[in-house]
């Protein structure tokens, strides 16, 4: 990239941007699981809770046993 101050602020700017994303998508990734996991402690099945969010019972498994 060049030296233009305006080039420079956009793409500080940019991956500041993408690490704000990343650390949402971490928080939010860890939300739902913990969420997902305390449903099932408290009596749905993972079938149950894959037709609440529109995901297959398999995939919801996936994510509560993810860390």
């Amino acid at each position: 990239m060049s030296d233009d101050p305006k080039r420079k602020a956009a793409s500080q700017a940019v991956k500041a941007a993408q690490k704000q994303f990343e650390r949402d998508s971490k928080a939010a990734r860890e939300a739902r699981r913990k969420a997902f996991a305390q449903a099932q402690k408290d009596g749905l099945s993972l079938r149950d809770i894959g037709e609440l969010v529109g995901l297959d019972h398999s995939r919801i498994g996936q994510i509560i046993r993810s860390e």
